[in-house]
C-alpha cells in the first residue's frame, strides 16, 4: 500500500514539498544546535526543560486521544466509528513520531538516547516512558496497517491482530499517565506535585486529540471522495465536550486546593502564570487566553444547536486545540520551573532557533500524517468504488 502515498494531485505534491522545505530549514538550525549546544535555546540553569519537552508533553496527549475511537469500535463494536478508527490510529502514529523527535532534539547529543536501553534503570520513570511510547508506536503501526490492508482485500483482519488491539487500549492510557508521573514525581516542584496531574493530562488529551481528529475528518470530507460520517463526527464532538469540561474542572480543583491551603510555594507558580510574580509575567496573557478559549469551546460544544452546526463545530475544535496547546505546550513546563525552589524568578522565553526547530518537527509529523492519510483515504475510496 505504500505506493498510494506517492500518488496524488499537484496540491498534494505542493503540500509535501512545502513541508520538506520547512523541515530542511529546521534541520540546518538543528545542525547549528549540535555544533553550539543547547545554549542557542532559551533554556538555562533554572529551566532545564523548555519548548521541546512542552511540545512532547502536549503531543503525547494527542497520541493518547486516539483511544477515544479505538475503544468504542473494537471493544464495544460501535460501528459508527468504523470509518474514522484508522484515522485515529494513524494520527497517533504521527503524534508519537513527533514526541520521539522532540526528545531527540532536547537531548543536545542524540547519541545519549542509547543510554536508556544500554543501561536500563527500572526505578526511573524515564525508562518506562521510553517503553510505553515506543510500544504504543509499534502497536498502532501493527494494528492500523493490518486492519487497513484487510479492508483493502475485502476480508476480516487476522485473529492474531486482536490481542494487539486490546493491548493498545490500556497502553494509550499509560503513555500519558507515565508522562504525568515524570512531573508529579519531582518533590521540589510544587506546581507538578499533585495527585490530580495524571487525570488533568488525560482529560486534556481526550479533548485535544479528538478535536484535531474532527478537524481532519472535516478536511478529508471537503477535499476527497471519502466521508468519515456525520454521526461519527458528532459523537466525537460530545467526547471533546465532556473531556474539556473535566479538564477545566480539574484545573479549578487545583486552584481551590492551592489558594485555600495558602501554601506560598504552590501559590507562586499560579501567580506567575496568571498575574505575574516579582515584576515578571510573560505568560500572563497566554494563560488567560488559554482559559478563555477552553471556556468558549465548552459553550460551543455543550449546546446542541451550535455543536450540530459543523462550521461552528470546526471553530470550537480549533479554540479547544489552541487552548489546550497553550496550557500544556507553554504553561505546564514554564509554570513548573518558575519560580525555582529558592523562590527566584528566572523567566524562560523560547529562542528563534528553538521555535524553528520545533516547527520543523511538527512538519515531520504532518508529513507522516499526510502520507498515512493519503494511503487510508485511497483505500477507503477504492473499497467504496
Amino acid at each position: 500500500m505504500l505506493e498510494l502515498a506517492i500518488r496524488g494531485s499537484k496540491k498534494y505534491y505542493g503540500w509535501m514539498l512545502l513541508l520538506l522545505g520547512i523541515i530542511g530549514v529546521g534541520f540546518l538550525f538543528y545542525l547549528k544546535q549540535l555544533d553550539f549546544g543547547l545554549g542557542i535555546t532559551g533554556m538555562s540553569r533554572d529551566v532545564s526543560w523548555g519548548f521541546y519537552i512542552a511540545q512532547f508533553t502536549f503531543l503525547v496527549g494527542v497520541a493518547a486521544g486516539g483511544v477515544m475511537v479505538v475503544l468504542p469500535y473494537y471493544l464495544h463494536d460501535y460501528k459508527v466509528y468504523g470509518r474514522v478508527t484508522i484515522l485515529g490510529e494513524f494520527l497517533a502514529i504521527a503524534a508519537v513520531v513527533m514526541c520521539l523527535l522532540f526528545i531527540i532534539v532536547d537531548l543536545g547529543q542524540p547519541m545519549r538516547l542509547f543510554n536508556v536501553p544500554l543501561y536500563p534503570t527500572p526505578n526511573s520513570v524515564l525508562f518506562w516512558d521510553m517503553i510505553v511510547l515506543n510500544g504504543y508506536l509499534f502497536l498502532n503501526i501493527i494494528v492500523g496497517w493490518n486492519v487497513l490492508e484487510a479492508e483493502r482485500n475485502g476480508v476480516h483482519y487476522q485473529a492474531w491482530v486482536k490481542p494487539f488491539i486490546y493491548l493498545s487500549i490500556p497502553w494509550a492510557i499509560s503513555i500519558h499517565t507515565v508522562t504525568a508521573y515524570l512531573y508529579a514525581g519531582l518533590p521540589g516542584r510544587g506546581f507538578w506535585l499533585t495527585a490530580i496531574l495524571a487525570p488533568r493530562f488525560l482529560s486534556s488529551a481526550f479533548a485535544s486529540g479528538p478535536a484535531l481528529l474532527i478537524l481532519l475528518c472535516l478536511f478529508i470530507r471537503k477535499t476527497t471522495n471519502f466521508d468519515p460520517g456525520r454521526e461519527a463526527i458528532q459523537t466525537l464532538a460530545k467526547t471533546v465536550a465532556y473531556a474539556i469540561c473535566l479538564n477545566v474542572f480539574f484545573f479549578l480543583c487545583e486552584i481551590f486546593t492551592v489558594f485555600y491551603s495558602q501554601i506560598p510555594e504552590h501559590m507562586d507558580h499560579f501567580k506567575y502564570l496568571f498575574v505575574g510574580l516579582h515584576g515578571h509575567g510573560a505568560y500572563v496573557p497566554w494563560m488567560w487566553t488559554s482559559l478563555a478559549l477552553m471556556v468558549l469551546g465548552i459553550i460551543l460544544l455543550v449546546n446542541p444547536l451550535t455543536r450540530k452546526n459543523e462550521g461552528v463545530l470546526a471553530v470550537a475544535c480549533v479554540v479547544i486545540f489552541a487552548g489546550t496547546w497553550i496550557d500544556k505546550g507553554m504553561g505546564m513546563i514554564s509554570g513548573g520551573f518558575v519560580p525555582n525552589p529558592l523562590h527566584e524568578v528566572s523567566e524562560y522565553i523560547p529562542s528563534v532557533p528553538e521555535l524553528i526547530i520545533s516547527l520543523a518537527v511538527w512538519c515531520v509529523g504532518f508529513l507522516v500524517l499526510s502520507a498515512l492519510y493519503k494511503i487510508a483515504v485511497s483505500v477507503k475510496e477504492e473499497t467504496r468504488a
